[in-house]
């Protein structure tokens, strides 16, 4: 199974390495981002541990997770597509990108590039991925990776003691593949 995807604009999907910490530690310093963990990543070990943990995943076969780096190396993000159900071959797509990411297309082209992967690599068959109702940028990255809106889950979230409701899409890998803009 490949460990890095290149994407015909330039970005690079790779395994996530111990030499990322700064970088994730520094995604995770932005407020956007505080709810994309369960845990507090406010220090080196912290990060440390969060790329250990996707190691692990990615060892047991049960999630794969991907940083998103320009030609440069500079992480611009996260995919990931776990946990992997094998029985069905279904698998939940999750993404991130950094602020100075955000905005120019580089999480739209990395889920394309990570539902090929995951299709073609990781042999799953549908790709599921859900988001606020009220995230209309995450809502976009999802339409222009092909995913459709399958419904709504209803007060699934809960942050800070308010519930939201979340937009459920998914992908298959009999669906065609999207066209990007030129």
């Amino acid at each position: 199974m490949r460990e890095r995807v290149e994407d015909p604009s330039g970005l690079v999907l790779r395994r996530w390495v111990a030499a990322d910490a700064r970088a994730v530690l520094a995604a995770f310093a932005d407020p956007l981002m505080r709810r994309q963990t369960n845990q507090p990543l406010d220090h080196v070990a912290a990060a440390e541990q969060w790329i250990a943990a996707r190691d692990d995943h990615w060892t047991a076969g049960s999630a794969y997770s991907f940083a998103v780096v320009d030609g440069s190396g500079t992480v611009l993000g996260q995919m990931g597509v776990g946990p992997v159900d094998r029985r069905h071959d279904v698998g939940w797509v999750s993404y991130w990108t950094t602020s100075v990411a955000r905005g120019r297309g580089v999480a739209s082209r990395a889920c394309r590039s990570l539902a090929r992967w995951a299709f073609a690599d990781a042999a799953l068959f549908r790709l599921e991925l859900g988001h606020q109702v009220d995230n209309l940028a995450s809502c976009r990255v999802a339409r222009a990776a092909g995913f459709t809106v399958e419904g709504r889950q209803r007060q699934k979230l809960s942050y800070d003691g308010v519930r939201y409701d979340v937009e459920l899409h998914a992908r298959l890998a009999t669906d065609a593949e999207p066209r990007t803009k030129v």
